[in-house]
């Protein structure tokens, strides 16, 4: 059978640190510029009457080496709600356009103030003025209204900058497992799954077997 992927395969070795294609494959999808988020990535959470929710939220730091993905929300949202309660995790990023797909599971903390102020420090205005505008999952009584939230609640800062709410900043999932996925034709997909513990100290080395499809 001759294969038709859409990306490379896997290597017949699997890597040390899957974390490392993982950050390939963030990097080909970027360069590719064939989808306006190439960074979008859904997360799953448990509530906390262990109801399931996902939503799609964007990596804005990813260390190949911890093993760690950054992102950032509203504190008061319903995201941060469950991850109060319930810290496990699991993401997904999905390349259609090179055939790949990424699956994550692992622990969520929320990160220092000084590491949410230097990032919404690089925040354009406007995003800086939205995490102000809104109380995130909330009920609003009309599009209308949530705009004249918005221009009451910034209008006070005028031309200043606009300092970070306490109520916004970023939390770091550390992952302890990964699986990697390439398309290819007839379904024969390559596909690999790599675990780790992550509460051990150190943190002990990734350890990968593949899968069938």
């Amino acid at each position: 059978m001759t294969d038709q992927v859409a990306a490379d395969f896997l290597p017949d070795e699997l890597p040390a640190n899957p974390m490392e294609i993982v950050g390939q494959w963030l990097d080909d999808a970027r360069n590719a510029r064939n989808q306006p988020n190439p960074n979008a990535m859904t997360l799953a959470t448990q509530d906390t009457d262990g109801t399931l929710s996902a939503r799609i939220v964007l990596c804005k730091r990813f260390d190949a080496e911890a093993g760690t993905i950054d992102f950032f929300t509203n504190y008061r949202s319903r995201k941060s709600r469950a991850l109060t309660a319930h810290n496990q995790v699991a993401l997904v990023f999905h390349w259609d356009h090179q055939g790949r797909q990424v699956r994550i599971q692992g622990k969520a903390a929320a990160l220092d103030a000084t590491s949410n102020d230097t990032y919404f420090a690089t925040r354009p205005r406007l995003s800086q003025m939205g995490a102000w505008a809104s109380d995130q999952s909330e009920p609003i009584e009309s599009r209308a209204a949530l705009l004249k939230q918005f221009d009451k609640r910034n209008a006070a800062h005028g031309d200043r900058e606009i300092p970070r709410p306490e109520h916004w900043g970023g939390y770091r999932i550390t992952a302890e497992y990964c699986e990697l996925w390439v398309e290819g034709s007839g379904r024969v997909h390559d596909r690999a799954r790599f675990l780790r513990s992550i509460d051990s100290e150190p943190v002990t080395p990734w350890r990968g077997q593949r899968l069938q499809p």
